[in-house]
């Protein structure tokens, strides 16, 4: 048996640290106007942004604990903090765009007027700063679905805030005082739109799900390829974390195989090259050990 595991170094820890602070600065700015101008994109912009602070800092807290050392009785550590902390994001953000959506629509049967060049200068600030902190965790957005969930958070509210401001100019030029409610449901739209992936994926790993990617035919294949590799049973693949995968295998070797450590090498050296999995535990059984496997015939 096989115990292969590497551990990522990088570190987003003052990518979150100015993300927070960043955005906390916005919001006051940003709930301050929207409270003087009248304005529900901006009021509702800043409830996003809001919920996205604490979604950075719940973010950092599980990048974190999927840091902390492991022991007697957490044997994996605390990884799988960043499979919940992209879940909770991602109800949390659906639950605020459903009452963004309400308001909306009631103010829609209301209509009121609104500051329209104080909305496209907050709003204008507010691209930059959300762009900014998008750029600092897009690094690892690709191998991280908890980096990711910061990302596409922070990339969605850049494109926002350029919806409002679009909404601000047109008022100016129309004088449309539906405008407002109108981005604001488009606001939604696209924030549920961009989530419910989040949401999806998350839910999938926190259930043990094959992590999206992770082909387990190919790798079954592949490993009964190796030589001296006669049969592969008890196959799963899991996620301990959003950016470390795991696996398990019984290798049945065959009675002439002599070198099992080059075996063990070129199985674990495959794995982490060609599926990204660092933790895999492997046991090598014989075809009679194999026939008998108490397991087997569950997996």
């Amino acid at each position: 048996m096989t115990d292969s595991h590497e551990h990522n170094p990088i570190s987003f820890g003052k990518a979150f640290v100015i993300g927070i602070a960043l955005n906390v600065g916005f919001v006051l700015i940003e709930a301050f106007y929207g409270w003087k101008t009248g304005s529900l994109a901006l009021l509702a912009d800043a409830g996003h942004n809001l919920s996205d602070v604490g979604g950075l800092m719940l973010a950092w807290a599980a990048f974190g604990a999927a840091r902390l050392p492991s022991n007697a009785r957490h044997t994996y550590g605390w990884k799988r903090g960043s499979i919940l902390a992209s879940f909770t994001n991602a109800i949390i953000l659906l639950v605020a765009m459903g009452t963004l959506a309400w308001e909306a629509v009631q103010r829609l049967q209301l209509p009121t007027t609104i500051d329209a060049g104080t909305v496209m200068v907050v709003a204008g600030i507010g691209v930059v700063i959300n762009a900014v902190t998008a750029w600092l965790f897009l690094a690892g957005s690709k191998h991280d679905l908890n980096i990711r969930g910061a990302f596409l958070h922070m990339a969605a509210d850049a494109l926002v805030s350029v919806g409002v401001v679009v909404a601000g100019g047109l008022y100016l030029w129309q004088g449309w005082s539906w405008i407002d409610p109108v981005v604001s449901l488009l606001i939604a739209l696209v924030i549920v739109v961009g989530t419910w992936s989040l949401l999806r994926r998350s839910l999938h790993l926190l259930f043990d799900g094959v992590p999206d990617g992770i082909d387990t035919e190919a790798i079954h294949q592949t490993l009964l390829g190796l030589p001296g590799v006669v049969g592969v049973h008890d196959l799963h693949v899991w996620a301990m974390s959003t950016s470390d995968n795991a696996l398990t295998a019984h290798l049945v070797i065959d009675d002439n195989l002599h070198n099992h450590d080059a075996l063990l090498e070129k199985a674990t050296t495959m794995l982490h090259d060609c599926f990204e999995i660092r933790h895999c535990v492997l046991q090598q059984e014989s075809r009679v050990y194999a026939a008998n496997c108490p397991i087997k015939e569950q997996c």
